[in-house]
């Protein structure tokens, strides 16, 4: 099945958008919405991928996708290499909530909400996907914040966060909950790596450092401006990253503020984000098509806001590191995917293909979209590029 032209999902956007985004559609659909430095460019990479979420890239170039609100597995596959998907395969089906997904020696990894199974050799069965593997199921069953991001690390182990199972609360039940934890890949040696973490959906790993960085969402109902969503760096296993008790870098909650244990030392958020933009996955960009200023630079998926006055996020942004790892700045990359009220996508995961482009999962269109960088098409951007 070819995946259409961006003129396609132009059209489906009209239908939901009424006359302002049929007017739009025409002037070229939602890829020629998005405004990005010059030289950069959008395009269609698949769509009929409903409810994409998080992604994961095999060697070969198969793109394996979970979904949050659905029960499928997708595996999207450009068979010709013009970087246009032709299949889209039904992995599985029936699951609950299969997020996250990731790849290991051909096998596929995929989280549900309680547990995290296992599809062996699974390229070589695109068509007749095999019998899952249970890995482990003794995860939270709580649906709130327990959809999951998961990525092997370095050091080899999954690591598979569980989420707060509410707004905002400190269960001291079981300390699994607001946490980032890792196992083996046979599903052994569960353990806590990161405490304090209300519900991250996306992270990786420093290039140079192996150091572990991850997007949170910040809690609600404190306004439209507090508290922000955060970067967070995660150098070694133990650390606490403040919630309930500390948001941001350093702001008291107003419930669980005075209630932080005396001896517990919290870390504050590496790079405070926008209020509310909802940070999902997020990338080092490690490829070499994008410009020398872009490379070793993190982009995070910023799927937008539900509960504030004026929408925010519904872009990809991008944070910069100085020459000692540590952020410097926190900038707009790809725009566009809103206007006031209206939104056209939201995008969820960022991944980086072979050669160099990145790719984005929308989850609102249904679609993964390409970025691809041309240097014959205008002057390499500086440090801080002009849009």
């Amino acid at each position: 099945m070819r995946c259409a032209t961006a003129a396609t999902i132009g059209l489906a956007l009209m239908m939901l958008s009424g006359a302002d985004g049929a007017n739009e559609a025409a002037g070229g659909g939602l890829m020629g919405r998005i405004k990005l430095p010059p030289g950069f460019k959008i395009e269609v990479y698949a769509e009929n991928v409903p409810k994409a979420r998080s992604m994961a890239l095999s060697e070969s170039g198969v793109l394996f996708v979970g979904v949050r609100n659905g029960s499928r597995v997708y595996a999207v596959v450009d068979e010709d290499g013009d970087f246009r998907a032709d299949r889209v395969h039904v992995i599985a089906e029936g699951l609950n909530s299969p997020n996250g997904v990731a790849l290991r020696d051909g096998d596929l990894y995929v989280a549900e909400i309680h547990r995290v199974i296992r599809f062996d050799d699974i390229e070589k069965h695109l068509t007749d996907p095999p019998k899952p593997v249970v890995v482990n199921d003794t995860l939270p069953r709580d649906g709130h914040h327990g959809w999951k991001f998961i990525r092997f690390g370095p050091d080899g182990k999954l690591y598979v966060p569980v989420g707060a199972p509410c707004n905002i609360c400190w269960r001291q039940d079981d300390e699994r909950y607001a946490s980032i934890l890792r196992m083996n890949p046979d599903g052994s040696d569960l353990e806590v790596f990161a405490h304090g973490v209300r519900n991250t959906v996306g992270f990786d790993w420093h290039p140079k450092t192996r150091e572990l960085w991850f997007t949170d969402n910040g809690r609600d109902n404190l306004g439209d401006d507090v508290p922000p969503d955060e970067l967070n760096r995660a150098p070694k296993a133990g650390m606490h990253f403040g919630y309930p008790f500390r948001h941001g870098r350093g702001l008291k909650d107003p419930e669980f503020g005075e209630r932080k244990p005396a001896d517990l030392a919290t870390t504050p958020a590496e790079q405070p984000l926008g209020s509310h933009v909802a940070a999902l996955g997020m990338r080092f960009y490690t490829g070499k098509m994008f410009p020398t200023a872009y490379r070793g630079q993190i982009f995070i998926a910023e799927h937008g806001s539900w509960n504030r006055t004026d929408k925010i996020g519904y872009r990809i942004s991008l944070v910069r590191l100085d020459k000692k790892g540590r952020t410097k700045s926190y900038e707009p990359f790809a725009e566009g995917f809103h206007r006031g009220d209206r939104v056209w996508g939201r995008p969820v995961d960022v991944e980086v293909m072979a050669d160099g482009s990145m790719l984005v999962s929308d989850d609102y269109a249904g679609a993964i979209y390409r970025i691809t960088y041309d240097e014959t098409a205008t002057t390499a951007p500086s440090e801080s590029p002009t849009r």
